[in-house]
């Protein structure tokens, strides 16, 4: 194994004894304390920059196949709830934290964040020393890891397991956290005193196809006035045009844009063709961008945190948004006729592309996750917009 074997911090009373590790594919061991679930799992390991919403970033479907690295240090600090959930089967692997998970201090919380990790299966690890392993990914780019509690681990065994694992360029994870039927959608986002609405009287109907959604983006559709019909990644255009749609949505997801376009990219041509409004968000911008003849490739990193500048291009006006996401849109590859309307002030990546003159955009941020401010929700009414003007 490699020297680079870190210890966990020291543990406080009453925590977890030592059982817990990750093993990267260079050799690296980072020894901590289990938390969640026991068990070994293997992905890829990320950051995340985020210092609230750790349960949203938790049940977030685009982190299928992935092992999250908090860099904030207080996770767990305001338990859980079954209202901030992104889907009710978490796709994440599992997370590596650098404190215990405390007790909830929240009025909200209804659960402790170590149950929830044990009820949905993630291996959890704590008292590491995430600042060093950050610096690794950083430098390094995002590693494959192999995460283990319970037992006494077998290092040399987690890191076969590490290096054998395939990474997530070539491999679509979509079609793992669609739906599997199309069902209807009318909450609306949550409000304090009240909780989630319901859509009253919409105006409009929308086809979402699910690539991972998170259900955020649906109430965000369905506070904007729309009645919204959520379909399967594998859906075909004859399908979700089946459905008289006024506007069709691109959803988030997990994996590489160019395996799941091996289906979605013939669909999404459909869609173009029809003339129909389309948006799409994060793995549905990727997919809108193949399907206008881009390309998308793996990033060193990937965007994942509530605190990326994104400058609008068209009004020069600057957001704070919340990303996921390890594949990007590559600039040069934007054919005649597609303008890129957002760019990353962090790396200067695409953020947004529209199809000139046609009722077609998207975005690689998420514009429901609201990270303090919310900068981006115009995007959904601009969308509304579009389904007005073609009505």
């Amino acid at each position: 194994m490699s020297e680079d074997e870190v210890s966990p911090a020291p543990a406080p009373a009453g925590s977890r004894p030592p059982g817990a590790v990750l093993v990267l594919e260079d050799g690296s061991v980072f020894k901590g304390r289990g938390a969640g679930a026991e068990g070994v799992a293997v992905g890829e390991v990320c950051f995340n920059t985020s210092i609230t919403g750790y349960q949203e970033i938790l049940s977030d479907p685009s982190y299928a196949g992935q092992i999250i690295t908090f860099t904030f240090p207080h996770i767990g600090n305001v338990g859980v709830n079954t209202e901030d959930l992104e889907t009710k089967t978490p796709a994440v692997l599992g997370c590596v934290l650098g404190a215990d998970i405390t007790e909830p201090a929240s009025w909200r919380a209804d659960g402790h964040l170590d149950a929830w990790l044990r009820a949905n299966g993630i291996v959890a690890l704590t008292g590491v020393d995430t600042r060093r392993l950050v610096r690794r990914i950083r430098d390094g780019g995002a590693p494959k890891g192999a995460i283990a509690n319970g037992g006494e681990p077998d290092l040399d065994g987690l890191l076969a397991r590490a290096r054998a694992w395939p990474g997530l360029e070539g491999m679509d994870l979509a079609q793992e956290v669609s739906c599997t039927q199309t069902y209807a959608w009318e909450q609306t986002r949550w409000s304090l005193g009240s909780g989630y609405g319901v859509v009253e009287s919409p105006r409009f109907h929308v086809v979402a196809v699910d690539f991972g959604a998170k259900l955020n983006i649906l109430r965000c559709l369905a506070a904007a006035g729309c009645r919204v019909t959520v379909v399967p990644a594998r859906s075909t255009a004859e399908e979700v045009l089946g459905h008289r749609p006024d506007g069709v949505f691109l959803a988030n997801g997990p994996g590489d844009p160019a395996a799941t376009g091996a289906y979605a990219v013939p669909m999404i041509k459909g869609l173009l063709e029809s003339g129909l409004p389309v948006f799409g968000i994060c793995l549905g911008h990727q997919l809108l961008a193949l399907a206008l003849g881009a390309r998308t490739s793996k990033m060193h990193l990937g965007h994942r945190g509530a605190n990326h500048p994104v400058k609008d291009l068209q009004t020069g006006k600057v957001e704070i948004t919340s990303q996921n996401h390890g594949f990007v849109v590559e600039r040069e590859s934007l054919p005649e006729g597609v303008t890129e309307t957002h760019v990353s002030l962090f790396d200067g990546t695409c953020e947004g592309i529209r199809l000139d003159g046609r009722p077609v955009f998207s975005v690689q941020y998420h514009p429901e996750a609201s990270p303090g401010p919310q900068d981006s929700h115009y995007l959904f009414e601009r969308f509304v917009g579009l389904m007005e003007a073609a009505a």
